[in-house]
């Protein structure tokens, strides 16, 4: 079983990439369970069927701790697996503390138990946080891989480095290692190339790039996948192409994050900064 986390910056579009994702590897037919690690809990919504699913502290908040793994985790499209951590109150205690109590129930009821025949899990993780409950998947070990989702914009690029940051530290004692960037399209001039860069200047690679497509707002709408919503569009097959790299995948490694001065060059380089 490999177990994947997904981090970048908020709004850079991760969790609709997270499912559309995890919708091309269904596909394929792998078993696949998505852990939501937002308090928002939105990160199962598309694979539901635009379902507003429970999370688990309401669920505990609710009914105590006596429950059944049924009342924590939903079949979604393809039979994927659908857990969402959820959040405190607002206003009222720490946020990573819903990941980290999620994941520890998850495990205490046997969620990840062979009988399940899981291929992966994913975490779905809060924006650009390496902090508290937020690093726990880097921290203690729950995730093997790291993927990060960014664009060519400054402050995306900015995050997927301080992320990196968070990977290299806790890389010797939880055996984390970063599998590539996903450059999820922004249309930045010479994105492609300007990413492709930034990911050799880290140690890495982009493992895809996916391009911006108005189908896949038309299929949020729809409250689906692109995959499940019209199947044989272009930009579907550009998530099955994601799926397929992150399959395929065989480079992990321990990042090495770049100073501000770099990442401030790059973009010059690539005409996105104007030299003083």
């Amino acid at each position: 079983m490999r177990k994947v986390a997904i981090y970048g910056k908020g709004g850079i579009g991760k969790s609709t990439t997270t499912q559309n994702t995890v919708a091309g590897l269904a596909e394929m037919g792998k078993k696949v369970m998505v852990v939501g690690c937002d308090p928002k809990a939105d990160s199962t919504r598309l694979l539901l069927g635009g379902l507003a699913q429970r999370s688990v502290l309401d669920t505990l908040r609710e009914e105590g701790e006596d429950v059944d793994l049924g009342d924590l985790r939903l079949s979604g499209f393809a039979e994927t697996l659908c857990v969402e951590s959820g959040g405190p109150e607002p206003g009222v205690g720490c946020a990573g503390r819903g990941i980290i109590t999620s994941i520890n129930m998850l495990e205490s009821l046997g969620a990840y138990d062979d009988k399940y025949g899981l291929d992966y899990v994913f975490y779905d993780v809060l924006g650009d946080v390496v902090c508290g409950g937020f690093a726990m998947p880097i921290r203690e070990g729950k995730a093997q891989e790291i993927y990060i989702v960014c664009s060519g914009e400054m402050m995306a690029m900015y995050a997927a480095n301080n992320i990196c940051k968070g990977i290299m530290k806790f890389a010797q004692s939880g055996g984390v290692r970063l599998g590539g960037l996903i450059c999820n399209s922004r249309n930045v001039d010479n994105e492609k190339e300007m990413i492709a860069e930034f990911a050799k200047l880290l140690g890495t690679h982009m493992i895809y790039f996916v391009p911006r497509d108005n189908d896949v707002q038309r299929a949020e709408i729809n409250r689906k996948t692109v995959i499940e919503w019209k199947p044989g569009c272009p930009q579907a097959q550009e998530y099955r192409n994601l799926a397929q790299a992150i399959d395929l995948n065989d480079m992990f490694v321990v990042p090495t994050p770049i100073s501000q001065a770099q990442l401030e060059s790059l973009l010059m380089d690539f005409g996105l900064l104007d030299a003083a």
